[in-house]
């Protein structure tokens, strides 16, 4: 009959957060006894022995509650459990009535010393001690004891046999029962366990290679190592049961697996693997953000988009869009709920709606859309000036324009001429600015203007403008100045406009009459030299023009004293001639009244030609003879040019040609057939004097 050690750890496991199992001890410490003998049973947790609130089995059957230990003398199965611990494995004891019994300590460990001994009834009869194994003989000894060190799961079969002598000679031999020894484990294998157990990507993990020693055995170190597939994690071998891993990803499942180990004794075991699958969790509020902020990027500056995610586990995608552009702008691969994309020295056409996607295999997520616009810096600005005909006059309203092409609104526009400013006027909405201004002569000059919309100044280029000043008034003066003159000096009229732009044209009158013209190509005054006669006598003026408008001067009076040769014989032909005319136009008419009076009485025939006699006359036919042309008076050209600024216009360039203007006496003419209505209205002819008449042509 094989006698059993059962052991007080059962292979395996406790259940994870289940109270650690009380451990039962045998005083003395063999399982084994004689029939009559007595064991105490102590309960210990795994602290220190119980003294109270232990609870028995027997055969699985509660026994009264008592101390902590317990007095037996019965064979079967003891258990005990305290308040800090849970039910312990099961020791079997045995009372025996055998001579000879083999005892092996309890408890027994693997790879631990286990004490067996030979014991007989009557101790002091036995001579010699045989232990064996397996049937072969171990050791002989006279001592009662030996040590064995037997393995774990050890099916070997121990027994002993003792021998000794009569008083009365002869030898005698006793064996005992088999045993065999159940070796217990040092430590359970260890099973691998994940906090959390379901772990999400992303967040830590903490692994625990769990097994448990006896109390017995709590000076025993153990070492432990952590596995993931074949590869060894953290730092291998340590004293710690656990293994913190900051950051898991999600890989599918991934196997996990430890191992534990003592170094003396040496004993390795490996835990079982476990699948461990990290939980991904989906994106969600998906965020796109701007470095500068929107509304305050500025053309050429980098503009740098942050795409987050307020949740998401795993590897995220980050892909970057704008509206209207089929290709994404950049995409970003990574272990992180956020990346960047830099944009460098972003341009006006960079700006529009932006968004982002982040993805982490379940599909991506856009962020909301928002618009990127840009602060753009003023170009040169374009200065224009608009006037309301091709030359600019004084008085005239010009309009000066300025434009920017470019600039983010508002934008401000200074005026300058020769860099003084002339005004400001303000663009809100970004275009063009005007300033009206009247025109003087000082306005001549350079202008530019400048545009600013307080990132950066630009100036345009400088614009001439040339102001045409029409003529004043100009003032006539007679050189010499005197108001009286003799005939056959020479006069210098003198005529100047204060004011006007060159060229001006000068004209000079008498009565009227144009004299003469000068130009005055650097404007000034201009001058007309004039030999006098005493036709020269009366008012003269002036006048100037420079294309915008002619300006004449007040009269100024000039009388001639003394008559010249020229002049006096004029005078005489001109008598003369009146005279003779006087006294033909006498004769012919008492002939043409006596010829009337004659055919009144008949005494002339109607048919001339029929009554003989001598011919009449011809004058007595076709009137008074006539008269030859008086002699022409010595004519003298009066005028330089016959055109005159008062009929001139405006914009035409002066090229006058030079006229001479002559007078003479109109002959008459002998076939005029109104001849003879002028004879009869000579009748009444009235006498005029000749020399009025002379002085007057």
């Amino acid at each position: 009959m094989l006698l059993w050690l059962l052991l007080i750890l059962a292979p395996g496991r406790q259940p994870a957060g289940a109270l650690p199992k009380a451990l039962l001890l045998l005083k003395p410490p063999w399982s084994t006894a004689f029939k009559g003998e007595t064991v105490t049973l102590f309960c210990k947790d795994h602290h220190s022995l119980a003294w109270e609130y232990v609870s028995w089995y027997h055969n699985e059957t509660p026994l009264r509650r008592q101390s902590g230990k317990l007095q037996i003398s019965k064979s079967g199965h003891y258990r005990c459990k305290t308040q800090r611990s849970s039910l312990s494995d099961p020791v079997h004891v045995q009372f025996l009535s055998d001579w000879l019994v083999l005892q092996a300590s309890h408890p027994a460990f693997e790879r631990d010393k286990v004490v067996l001994r030979c014991r007989g009834k009557e101790e002091e009869d036995i001579m010699e001690r045989t232990y064996y194994k397996n049937e072969e003989k171990i050791r002989s000894s006279y001592n009662s004891n030996i040590t064995v060190y037997p393995a774990f799961n050890d099916d070997s079969t121990y027994h002993c046999t003792a021998s000794g002598t009569y008083i009365w000679g002869g030898s005698w031999t006793e064996t005992s029962r088999p045993l065999k020894i159940q070796v217990q484990e040092l430590f359970p294998s260890p099973v691998l366990t994940a906090s959390p157990s379901w772990p999400i990507e992303g967040s830590p993990m903490t692994l625990t290679c769990e097994t448990w020693l006896p109390p017995q055995t709590s000076h025993t170190r153990l070492q432990f190592c952590f596995f993931k597939e074949h590869r060894a994690l953290g730092a291998g071998w340590s004293h710690s049961p656990e293994l913190q891993i900051p950051t898991t990803w999600s890989e599918g499942a991934a196997s996990y697996w430890c191992q534990a180990r003592t170094v003396i004794p040496r004993i390795l075991k490996t835990s079982p693997r476990s699948q461990i699958r990290v939980h991904r969790v989906p994106v969600s509020d998906v965020n796109l953000e701007t470095q500068p902020p929107v509304g305050q990027l500025i053309e050429g500056e980098d503009l740098v988009l942050i795409c987050s995610v307020a949740a998401g586990t795993g590897t995220v995608t980050f892909s970057w869009h704008r509206e209207g552009s089929e290709r994404s702008l950049g995409r970003k691969t990574q272990n992180a709920l956020s990346a960047e994309l830099r944009i460098a020295s972003v341009r006006e056409q960079d700006a529009g709606r932006y968004y982002c996607a982040a993805d982490n295999m379940d599909g991506p997520v856009l962020s909301k859309r928002i618009r990127i616009t840009l602060r753009v810096p003023v170009s040169p600005p374009v200065l224009t000036i608009r006037r309301p005909r091709s030359q600019a006059v004084e008085g005239d309203v010009v309009e000066l324009h300025c434009e920017a092409q470019r600039g983010s609104p508002p934008i401000l526009y200074r005026f300058y001429h020769e860099d003084v400013p002339l005004g400001s006027s303000s663009a809100p909405s970004g275009g063009e600015a005007s300033l009206n201004l009247s025109l003087t002569a000082e306005h001549s000059g350079n202008y530019s203007c400048e545009a600013n919309n307080s990132l950066g100044v630009q100036r345009s280029k400088m614009v001439s403008l040339s102001i045409t000043v029409p003529v004043s008034h100009p003032v006539l003066t007679l050189n010499p100045d005197v108001a009286q003159a003799m005939v056959g000096d020479v006069l210098e009229l003198r005529c100047e406009a204060q004011r006007g732009s060159p060229p001006i044209l000068y004209w000079f009158y008498h009565e009227d009459v144009i004299l003469g013209n000068t130009s005055a190509p650097f404007g000034g005054g201009a001058s007309f030299n004039l030999s006098l006669t005493t036709e020269h006598s009366g008012n003269y003026s002036c006048g100037a023009d420079n294309g915008l408008g002619a300006q004449s001067s007040e009269m100024v009076s000039l009388n001639i004293t003394g008559l010249s040769k020229n002049k006096v014989t004029h005078i005489t032909v001109g008598v003369i001639g009146c005279l003779l005319s006087m006294l033909g136009l006498a004769a012919t008419a008492a002939l043409v009244g006596r010829f009337r009076t004659q055919r009144k009485s008949g005494a002339i025939p109607r048919n001339i030609g029929s009554v003989p006699g001598p011919d009449p006359p011809a004058q007595a036919l076709h009137g008074p003879p006539s008269l030859s042309r008086p002699a022409l008076m010595e004519l003298q050209p009066l005028y330089s040019n016959a055109r005159s600024p008062r009929t001139h216009q405006k914009g035409e360039v002066f090229h006058q040609e030079p006229a001479i203007i002559y007078s003479e006496v109109k002959r008459a003419d002998p076939d005029d057939p109104a001849r003879q209505d002028r004879e009869e209205a000579a009748e009444g002819y009235e006498n005029v004097p000749c020399a009025s008449l002379a002085l007057d042509h």
